[in-house]
């Protein structure tokens, strides 16, 4: 008799399995309660964030996906994207244990040069810092066009005391008021292909001329994490370049792929949890003669949503199977979640909400914090209409053929 083997899914590895139970029981347990704490600021929220920072710490769940060398866990690629639905459980989760930096992480270290490493991201790594802000989108300009921005950086002086001198405004920079300094894309080379026209450059906070104008509200709250800021006459040095001249755009895209798939998979933590409370709800819930679980349209909706979360979530598997192998088909495979996976995000909260009715768009539950922030994942790391445009631009070349058809 021939014995089947059990195919295994990639990165869910037996200590993925132990650290998915034990992230679970931390952010449901510790982190979902203290959520509006955190939310609503102050020295109480800074204090419970840090006392939740301190916990994971010493759960060893801290910096899970980051490299061993740089104090992380060293979990590979494809082992933290499993992880990541956990952790995005909860809005804060990201913060808690310090995985909201993986993608950054991805890009410094790629980039960055040994001292811009040792300066900037082994505080990122240890929590020291939370941020460094991300400079590029501009309020004059379309932020899904980025060839359009219009901050400039003029390199002044030669040799050691040259610098370069940036001008520009920017806004949702993330981070900016939390920031010790944001990597600002500016217009370097006006005269190159447009791809090539923009670098990136560390300009640190406190430096003459950087300003932060203010925190950006957004759909009635202000958490900080969307800045306006403005650059007259900066100067750093000119050592302060990041990665090569020209390269900006590169740069931009190595953050972005994982984060897309890092953000996608969170989604689904987001989905699982608003599911989770949608059957609560319609298992308890008794109007019009019955429970809501026994009505057949609110059986649809669980169906429909338990349809999205799994299409969402094995969608979002194979493209990260695709960026860990270096596949040419992830970066369709990336736009695909990245549009699909805000609909169906926003779908499966969508539900919820209406299952509990009035109930669902109050604050004495999530349900209506998560979905303001669907609401974003339509527009942030690519709008849906570029990504659409990626994949049908991709699959109407001449000779080309879908990643499912190989």
């Amino acid at each position: 008799m021939t014995t089947m083997s059990v195919p295994t899914t990639p990165g869910l590895t037996e200590r993925v399995l132990d650290l998915r139970g034990r992230m679970l029981e931390f952010i449901d347990g510790e982190v979902c309660p203290l959520e509006r704490t955190v939310d609503a600021g102050g020295p109480e929220g800074r204090a419970a964030m840090d006392g939740l920072r301190a916990e994971a710490k010493r759960r060893g769940l801290w910096a899970l996906g980051h490299p061993e060398d740089l104090g992380g866990q060293g979990l590979s690629f494809l082992e933290f994207v499993h992880l990541n639905e956990i952790i995005g459980r909860s809005e804060i989760g990201m913060w808690a244990v310090g995985s909201m930096t993986q993608h950054d992480t991805i890009m410094w270290r790629r980039y960055g040069t040994e001292a811009q490493q040792r300066r900037w991201l082994d505080p990122l790594v240890s929590g020291e810092y939370e941020w460094i802000g991300i400079g590029l989108t501009e309020p004059e300009v379309a932020g899904s066009d980025p060839t359009q921005m219009q901050t400039s950086a003029v390199l002044e002086g030669e040799g050691e005391d040259a610098q370069w001198v940036i001008n520009g405004h920017k806004w949702f920079t993330s981070w900016a008021s939390a920031s010790p300094a944001v990597l600002v894309w500016a217009k370097t080379d006006p005269e190159a292909p447009p791809h090539r026209q923009f670098s990136a450059i560390i300009v640190p906070v406190d430096t003459p001329g950087f300003t932060h104008v203010r925190d950006i509200r957004t759909m009635g709250s202000v958490t900080g994490r969307h800045g306006e800021i403005r650059l007259e006459n900066v100067r750093v040095p000119a050592s302060n370049l990041f990665g090569e001249r020209g390269q900006a755009f590169a740069i931009a895209q190595t953050r972005l792929g994982p984060g897309r798939i890092f953000h996608c998979m969170r989604w689904l933590g987001q989905m699982q949890r608003a599911f989770e409370l949608m059957c609560d709800r319609a298992r308890t819930r008794y109007a019009h003669g019955s429970l809501l679980a026994e009505k057949g349209e609110i059986r649809r909706y669980i169906a429909e949503s338990a349809a999205d979360i799994q299409a969402h979530r094995l969608m979002t598997l194979d493209a990260a199977r695709a960026v860990d192998a270096g596949s040419e088909d992830a970066r369709v495979l990336i736009s695909l979640i990245k549009f699909r996976g805000a609909e169906y995000l926003h779908n499966v909260i969508d539900r919820a909400i209406q299952v509990y009715g009035a109930a669902g768009v109050t604050e004495d539950f999530p349900l209506e914090s998560m979905y303001r922030h669907a609401r974003y994942a339509r527009i942030y790391d690519g709008p849906d209409e570029v990504h659409r445009m990626v994949v049908a631009r991709t699959l109407t070349k001449d000779g080309a053929v879908a990643p499912w058809q190989r």
